[in-house]
């Protein structure tokens, strides 16, 4: 049995990159691949938790769930310039969640960007439920 001793690991990919997210349940595993999102964007640290930003998504099933959240996370930093640090998975179904996100808007003389994320795809996601918890894998368009 694994213990789960990181929240998600980079993995590369050609003109992509990707994550992999793990967590001792599926709210878990949500919340950390989000963690992992905004770590490629930026450095989590550089942050405070000055907003707080309910979510509530719907799709048909929990990969395409997986891919609409971090979707509608990727969204709301283009457009509202919010950085989200931290994740709390309030409610999870295989068709739906509710979430609460946790972080500040991007001040560019503060804030340094590492690289900008187009979006989540469904090229090579996975998600799979192990002994020690669940692991995803998503692959972002760069």
């Amino acid at each position: 049995m694994r213990t789960v001793e990181k929240p998600f690991e980079i993995i590369d990919h050609t003109a992509d990159i990707g994550i992999v997210a793990y967590g001792a349940d599926i709210k878990k595993v949500f919340a950390n691949a989000a963690v992992g999102l905004f770590s490629l964007m930026a450095d989590p640290d550089d942050f405070n938790e000055d907003i707080k930003r309910e979510l509530k998504l719907s799709a048909e099933d929990v990969e395409v769930l997986l891919v609409e959240w971090l979707n509608e996370l990727i969204y709301i930093f283009d457009v509202e310039h919010t950085f989200f640090k931290r994740f709390e998975v309030d409610e999870l179904t295989g068709t739906q969640i509710k979430a609460r996100c946790f972080g500040e808007k991007i001040k560019p003389s503060q804030h340094k960007l590492k690289r900008e994320i187009k979006a989540a795809t469904y090229h090579m996601l996975k998600i799979d439920k192990e002994e020690s918890g669940y692991k995803v894998q998503v692959i972002f368009d760069i």
